[in-house]
């Protein structure tokens, strides 16, 4: 009998004691915890911030004035850049890129970001890791022939990187027709694209 309450004793003991350690064993909270964003900051000018140093090389010269803004929530904080470039003055030959940095307080976006993975292979993106960037990070490129110009091909790729909390979303697209034009190095616009990202996202504060 003695035993059976000196074991009733401990098995209370053992309990409380994980119940301080884990309220979720009582209460069923199963909620996960909140993101960290890794030491990144908002900046109000992404265009500013982003330098685009291995662009700019491939694309010296400007053509009309970037676009950009920062919003603020306290679940979310968000900054976006979108600019034009050229080879040279005139040149038809220039790039749109588009950059979003996305601060998430509250919900974790590893789900979303893999489920951003999937549907570029579902809409015939080649995709491909990209190692030693962030948490995880992918680029997608995809040559898209034009259905109403023939002998046109529209290019775009994409890096996708996330770290904690934080997810950048960066996108380069340009043109050219064949006996016109040639296709852009596909090689080097990743690595402008990883070598740039992984620039903009230590200005912003990480270690990416």
């Amino acid at each position: 009998m003695w035993w059976g309450i000196g074991g009733a004793l401990v098995a209370s003991v053992v309990w409380a004691a994980a119940v301080l350690m884990v309220p979720s064993l009582v209460n069923g909270d199963s909620t996960p915890a909140r993101p960290t964003v890794a030491g990144y900051r908002v900046v109000d000018d992404l265009c500013t911030t982003a330098r685009l140093t291995a662009f700019g090389q491939l694309y010296p010269t400007p053509s009309g004035s970037p676009y950009h803004y920062s919003t603020h929530h306290r679940a979310l904080d968000e900054m976006y850049c979108s600019q034009y470039r050229k080879k040279v003055g005139g040149d038809q030959d220039y790039y749109t890129l588009y950059l979003q940095v996305q601060l998430h307080h509250e919900v974790d976006p590893r789900a979303e970001f893999e489920a951003q993975r999937e549907g570029l292979a579902q809409r015939r993106y080649q995709v491909s890791p990209v190692a030693g960037l962030g948490d995880e990070a992918y680029v997608g490129y995809l040559d898209d022939p034009g259905r109403s110009e023939p002998g046109w091909h529209y290019l775009t790729q994409v890096l996708y990187v996330r770290q904690g909390g934080m997810t950048c979303y960066t996108s380069w697209s340009a043109s050219y027709q064949d006996g016109r034009g040639t296709a852009p190095d596909r090689d080097q616009v990743r690595n402008a694209l990883v070598s740039d990202t992984r620039d903009l996202l230590r200005a912003l504060g990480g270690s990416a």
